[in-house]
């Protein structure tokens, strides 16, 4: 699945403002590929979520959230992912890259990223290879799905992408 018009111009959009913008920008707000939902609600693996992919003991189940709450959620909760890719990532990535694996490690884990073969191919300079390996990365509850399908793909052209001009 290609980016959509929308998303596309949200991205170039915050180009000048770096990974974490971009990534922000992605994954965030109504047209962003988590898909904002102000209320609780339990995801395909049955974790209660609520924002842009926001889990954890702090959700509150019967309240209404608004897009400054889960704004400032999803920039909290991408700080310690953009540490630990950083942390991890020994090659020079473009800002579009980046930001595909701070989505990528947010939604499945820093721990699954650290370990991943994508993780060892972008290491070993193969960036193509490691963009490819995202698509492997459809499965939750133990069953393929199509949104993670249309998540991975996306990501794919952000991690494929060296600038803007290469957003598809």
């Amino acid at each position: 699945m290609a980016l959509s018009n929308s998303l596309r111009n949200k991205l170039i959009a915050t180009a000048g403002g770096g990974a974490m913008a971009i990534a922000v920008a992605f994954l965030g707000g109504s047209n962003g590929v988590e898909g904002r939902e102000y209320t609780a609600y339990k995801d395909v693996a049955g974790v209660w979520t609520v924002c842009d992919g926001h889990t954890g003991p702090d959700v509150q189940v019967n309240k209404k959230y608004t897009d400054r709450e889960c704004d400032n959620l999803l920039w909290k909760d991408l700080q310690p992912v953009k540490k630990s890719v950083d942390g991890q990532v020994k090659i020079p990535l473009g800002e579009y890259q980046r930001a595909a694996l701070y989505s990528f490690a947010y939604n499945v884990g820093t721990g699954a990223f650290t370990n991943s073969t994508l993780l060892k191919k972008l290491n070993a300079g193969d960036v193509e290879g490691a963009c490819d390996e995202l698509r492997r990365w459809v499965y939750a509850g133990g069953q393929k799905w199509r949104g993670l399908m249309n998540r991975r793909d996306m990501e794919r052209s952000l991690c494929l992408a060296e600038n803007a001009n290469d957003l598809k």
